[in-house]
């Protein structure tokens, strides 16, 4: 997901990612929960995700299953038995409901590569049927089977480098899906998840230190000159750094990237006469014609941010999901009167 979040960062939601994707401004994924099971019993390996916060999203636009797929150690003998070509089939988990259906299937060749290699897998339409139905189960599964293209012999996914001993945390199975909502997205709802999950050691409050909150405190009295009520240098309207530099914030727990931003902030005088870069608002014109005839009665329009525009942040969730989403009016573009 971090590879993924400097190449979205770079081209951006809309210019990287596959067809049927390109509307999406959140991208989420689940780690598999499965363990390694008797091929016996289901005919596979299994995989499963709870993608109960995927369900609420508005819309989702994508879905990719991605599978390590390892170079196998017994490849002499895979060669020499199944040769080198297998069929990849994914299928759905049979339920009481519906039977296992098949979703994709690739062909993979052992000799392609002596590294690791992502296997992915489209499983947007079934993401997006098991959304739409009505008191659908949160967990999705999905079954992975092996078949050799020379014996056409079920395979042991084990056998060709799927295997699940001594897997790495970031080898894991990952169900990537992308979604798409129309409603403006806040961080307040993200802390205020984060904060329900204190219980967890993983999470603090983002401001519980009080040593954190001087050090804001001293960092703003240097950044207006520390010179009291009064002597404050009066500037135009304009607008001025303002770095957020989350680790400080206490936030690097949830938040992989970026560690830092510039966010800027708008500060100054919104005086009489108005400039035209300002923008000002008709009131804004009127309420500084009136300030400037008697400061007494109107108080002077506010410098306050015009535009502004987003970033995007790649954090771990509540559910301890890996999220990269776009946050919209997060950087100051320009400073206006209001």
């Amino acid at each position: 997901m971090l590879s993924l979040y400097k190449t979205l960062s770079e081209l951006g939601l809309n210019g990287s990612l596959s067809r049927g994707r390109s509307r999406a401004n959140t991208v989420t994924s689940f780690v598999d929960q499965g363990k390694d099971e008797p091929l016996v019993e289901i005919g596979g390996q299994r995989y499963l995700f709870d993608v109960s916060s995927l369900l609420e999203r508005e819309e989702i636009v994508g879905a990719e299953l991605r599978i390590l797929r390892k170079y196998p150690e017994n490849t002499s003998l895979i060669l020499s038995q199944e040769g080198n070509l297998h069929q990849l089939l994914l299928y759905t988990c049979p339920s009481k409901e519906e039977k296992s259906r098949l979703l994709d299937s690739r062909t993979a060749d052992i000799l392609d590569s002596e590294f690791s290699t992502w296997e992915v897998f489209d499983v947007r339409e079934f993401v997006r049927k098991r959304k739409a139905k009505a008191g659908a189960d949160q967990l999705l599964c999905l079954s992975l089977r092996v078949v050799s293209e020379s014996s056409k012999r079920l395979l042991q996914p084990v056998h060709v480098g799927f295997g699940r001993s001594n897997q790495q945390p970031q080898e894991k199975a990952l169900l990537v899906a992308s979604s798409f909502s129309r409603r403006k997205e806040s961080l307040f709802k993200e802390i205020r998840d984060q904060i329900k999950s204190l219980a967890k050691p993983r999470f603090r409050h983002p401001l519980d230190s009080g040593r954190r909150r001087r050090r804001r405190r001293t960092t703003l009295a240097a950044r207006s000159g520390a010179k009291g009520p009064g002597k404050r240098a009066k500037t135009r309207c304009g607008r001025k750094a303002l770095h957020v530099n989350f680790k400080e914030l206490g936030w690097d727990d949830w938040i992989i990237a970026p560690l830092d931003y510039e966010a800027y902030h708008c500060e100054g005088l919104c005086d009489f006469p108005l400039r035209s870069h300002l923008e000002p608002t008709n009131h804004a014109i009127i309420q500084t014609l009136m300030n400037s005839m008697d400061p007494e009665s109107t108080p002077p329009s506010c410098c306050v941010p015009s535009k502004l525009s987003p970033i995007s942040i790649l954090y771990i969730d509540s559910g301890n999901n890996v999220v990269y989403k776009q946050y919209e009016d997060m950087v100051v573009e320009t400073c206006g009167c209001r």
